[in-house]
């Protein structure tokens, strides 16, 4: 409701607009806006990401209206309404590049909360209050028994979170989140991390421990703050971790690697990888044709071709032919390969990694192996493959 008002005040001052070519662009984007927002009787859950406007054809000559509605895939926790001469994808990309999970416990004398951040997606996913009892100052022998008591109820509301936190973060017998904070305004979050109750499995998780000024939801907040650095080293150490085994496995000579578009597709292909290591901002397309032929059955998979190309390459005739016939290739799809195998990676068998090139193992990875790879359940001999299916590409990928 909020999105419509906004395109509706924004067409109140159409008329200020004084190019005539560009006032009826943005009169034919907004009144697009209005009628897509009327399919939406609310707001999905995950929040709803809308583009609108005209943009240049892939050749770069003719125009074209373009609307694009759809719900993030996990939630986008800001609000943008911007008119401009571009789309506006941060947001998105911090989605994209924030996609591992940390868990957080706040815990202090009034009870303990359970969080997870995703990105810039936080949620509590359970909390409870508790009542211990305070510090006995009379003396005499109830002192001591009094005393008992408080350490009792501690020390079993302690194996209380220890054991909530299982439940939590533990699936499948394995952490789901890549890294824990714990944090508290008292001595409980040490106790906590030091605890022999403490599942070792969470233990080895905890990448720091927070003091915070309030406990539940104002104390997940604030412990969000104070730990954002580490949470970010969390990724870049799990990605040295991942490529120097990488690199390990080649010094090896071990066969149980492979590198480059064409042989990591193959290897794909067999299921042999067990983790795939993409490059985020990989530039490769992927490209399906089909033979320009005359009876071509278009449900005839024999005919159909995939290409990996750049972008400059995409725009040159001469890959768009058959390697063994030289025939003429149609123009079916051309997508993202990175947002392709995001999309169809688990059909493999794979698990997917995105790295970045920030550190120098990782700038190594993409300069002198082509930004993709990975690791093989078995060796394979992809000098002795003939796959008919990837093209060999003559500006060498690796």
């Amino acid at each position: 409701e909020m999105l419509r008002s906004l395109v509706g005040s924004e067409m109140c001052i159409r008329d200020s607009i004084k190019d005539r070519v560009n006032r009826q662009s943005v009169i034919g984007a907004m009144t697009s806006t209005q009628e897509r927002l009327k399919l939406y009787t609310k707001t999905p859950n995950n929040g709803l990401i809308l583009f609108c406007g005209t943009i240049l054809s892939e050749d770069g000559k003719t125009e074209k209206k373009v609307v694009i509605d759809f719900e993030p895939y996990k939630p986008i926790n800001q609000s943008l309404y911007q008119c401009d001469n571009l789309f506006h994808t941060e947001p998105l990309r911090e989605l994209l590049d924030n996609d591992q999970t940390f868990g957080f416990i706040i815990v202090d004398g009034n009870g303990a909360l359970y969080g997870t951040l995703q990105g810039n997606a936080r949620d509590i996913k359970f909390k409870f209050t508790v009542e211990l009892p305070k510090k006995h100052g009379r003396g005499g022998q109830s002192s001591v028994r009094f005393a008992r008591l408080r350490m009792e109820k501690r020390h079993n509301y302690l194996r209380k979170v220890c054991e909530i936190a299982v439940q939590q973060f533990i699936e499948d017998n394995q952490p789901n989140v890549a890294g824990l904070v714990l944090a508290g305004s008292a001595d409980f979050k040490n106790e906590l991390a030091t605890t022999q109750m403490f599942d070792p499995r969470l233990a080895a998780k905890i990448v720091k421990v927070v003091d915070v000024s309030y406990g539940g939801e104002n104390g997940f907040n604030q412990a969000i703050e104070l730990s954002l650095e580490a949470l970010q080293n969390v990724r870049f150490v799990q990605e040295k971790k991942l490529i120097t085994q990488f690199f390990e496995e080649i010094s090896k000579e071990s066969g149980l690697y492979v590198y480059g578009i064409d042989d990591t597709m193959s290897a794909l292909a067999q299921g042999a990888v067990e983790k795939l290591v993409l490059y985020e901002n990989l530039e490769i397309r992927r490209v399906t044709c089909r033979l320009k032929e005359a009876g071509v059955d278009e449900n005839d998979l024999t005919k159909l071709r995939i290409l990996y190309l750049l972008p400059h390459q995409c725009l040159d005739s001469k890959y768009f032919k058959d390697k063994q016939t030289q025939q003429e290739l149609d123009i079916i799809e051309n997508v993202s390969f990175t947002e392709w195998i995001s999309e169809n990676y688990t059909s493999f068998g794979a698990t997917l990694f995105l790295i970045t090139n920030k550190s120098p193992e990782g700038f190594q990875f993409v300069k002198g192996f082509g930004g993709i790879g990975g690791l093989l359940r078995y060796k394979l001999d992809m000098e002795a493959q003939a796959f008919e299916d990837y093209q060999d590409d003559e500006d060498g990928f690796i």
